[in-house]
């Protein structure tokens, strides 16, 4: 039994958010949550909550055993890009990208 959980539009880029995607995928949930303390990354605080999101939605919907979970697949992908201008010298402007992304985390026996 599968059970998901996703969250969009986070202020995040995909890179970063990847590097602690890759940590946890395959571990039991207790074990993954327990590296996401103790990863010193935005990301970590972010997956964090999608992965308490999928183990909450399991045990509610499903019935499922917590100790039993895994995170069976997580991944993230890229956003909408949110563009912004911030002013230079002499008058001119800058473009800035402002990268969102989509976090998807699936957890089961």
């Amino acid at each position: 039994m599968e059970t998901r959980a996703v969250l969009r539009g986070v202020r995040l880029s995909v890179d970063k958010g990847r590097l602690v995607a890759d940590l946890i995928r395959g571990k039991k949930v207790d074990q993954a949550i327990n590296t996401l303390n103790f990863t010193q990354k935005k990301a970590a605080g972010i997956i964090k909550k999608v992965l308490e999101s999928a183990i909450a939605n399991a045990e509610h919907n499903d019935g499922a055993d917590i100790d039993e979970l895994r995170v069976k697949t997580i991944y993230v992908e890229q956003g909408t890009t949110l563009k912004r201008s911030a002013a230079r010298a002499k008058g001119r402007g800058a473009r800035l990208s402002k990268p969102t992304c989509h976090v998807y985390v699936t957890v089961g026996n």
